[in-house]
């Protein structure tokens, strides 16, 4: 009865403090994701307080925030959305490759930290965060700007990329042989391919399945679906975040818009316990001293990711402020960045540094993100360009 009462207090200050920082975080008009990571950092390994009555509980909640994160940004897709993304941003999903995952990569070379590390760090910049972004777009009224859809194919792409590479990190941190991670690979491509065209094709008798006029009996499907589909993929060496994105791919029309209603409130609660547990794991006293790395990554990826989306947008004909609006738009990172650095961690795989920077640097980045995309090329009152 105890230990029930004190996990039952520990659990009530910490969705408590919760509430209070997403507020401050509407407040200021920034993400609550770094509020989340430093309230993790103070009541975890090394904070003012540690919390040790929710360990079970926090460590299940963590993996149903991934689940829930990826499953709704696939319910915001249609198969033939993805596919029309695809080849509008292949180019500019290359060049984004190339310029935002290399200063990850090459910075954990630098330090010593091995080629697993760097496959790390790597994806950790590079890749945008979706939830920041499109928070962002919305707040600021540029959703009817031509450079919008230039930034939405981007980060279309970058979800796609992530099905690919989330399966070959998890093989990789789990120690698999080479023809292992390969079999992983492409046992991930084909479950992506099938997906895709179950999708295309009888998407709909999915949607069916799922679908009620019971809000109550949408819940309960889609979450235990998106659940079950996770953990087959887990079993299958597919990544079960990937497994959760691809159901929800799956779905379409009203009851991806119903599904999404339902399910927001519980994708928020989870996910701000994912990033509570990142920062429990997190010794404060780490970051100090790649401070200074997370600053220089920081400045470089910021630099990158708007020369990325520049010349995307000057490739469709969009003037120059609407090519610098659509590089600040995608400067934030945030969840998917701190998902490959958890999976790392969890996996005891990278150099405890790592987890330290990737906590620095998201802090910055999901700050730095929405204040750029304010500053730079502010447009005027009427549709830009």
């Amino acid at each position: 009865m105890a230990e029930s009462a004190l996990a039952l207090i520990e659990l009530g200050a910490v969705f408590f403090a919760l509430g209070l920082l997403a507020r401050l975080a509407g407040k200021i008009g920034v993400s609550p994701i770094p509020f989340y990571l430093l309230g993790g950092l103070a009541f975890g390994n090394g904070g003012f307080v540690t919390l040790g009555g929710i360990d079970e509980f926090s460590e299940i909640a963590s993996e149903i925030g991934v689940i829930l994160l990826l499953l709704l940004l696939g319910l915001e897709y249609t198969a033939a959305e993805l596919v029309t993304g695809l080849r509008r941003s292949s180019l500019a999903g290359i060049v984004d490759i190339v310029l935002n995952f290399t200063p990850g990569a090459v910075l954990a070379l630098v330090l010593g930290w091995g080629g697993v590390s760097a496959l790390v760090l790597g994806g950790v910049t590079y890749i945008s965060s979706s939830g920041i972004v499109a928070k962002v777009l919305t707040d600021l009224g540029r959703l009817g700007n031509r450079e919008t859809p230039v930034v939405l194919s981007i980060l279309v792409f970058e979800d796609l990329a992530m099905a690919i590479y989330l399966p070959i990190l998890t093989a990789v941190l789990s120690g698999v042989s080479f023809l292992g991670g390969l079999e992983a690979l492409g046992i991930s491509l084909l479950v992506i391919t099938v997906v895709l065209v179950v999708a295309l094709r009888y998407g709909r008798f999915v949607s069916a399945i799922v679908d009620s006029p019971d809000r109550e009996v949408v819940l309960l499907k889609v979450l235990g679906s998106a659940l079950l589909v996770a953990g087959i993929a887990s079993e299958l060496q597919v990544s079960a975040a990937v497994g959760a994105f691809l159901l929800g791919i799956a779905i379409s029309g009203s009851t991806a818009d119903n599904a999404t209603r339902v399910l927001e409130p519980l994708r928020d609660l989870f996910a701000a316990m994912f990033f509570v547990v990142f920062g429990l794991q997190t010794d404060p006293a780490t970051v100090p001293p790649v401070l200074g790395w997370a600053l220089l990554l920081a400045a470089v990826t910021t630099i990158t990711k708007v020369m990325t989306g520049a010349w995307a947008a000057g490739r469709q004909g969009i003037g120059r402020p609407g090519q610098l609006r659509a590089g600040a738009a995608l400067v934030a990172r945030g969840e998917f960045s701190i998902v490959i650095a958890g999976l790392a961690v969890a996996a005891g795989a990278v150099e405890g540094e790592l987890a330290a920077l990737a906590t620095a640097y998201v802090l910055l980045m999901a700050v730095l993100g929405p204040v750029a995309a304010r500053v730079i090329a502010a447009p005027p009152a009427v549709r830009a360009d």
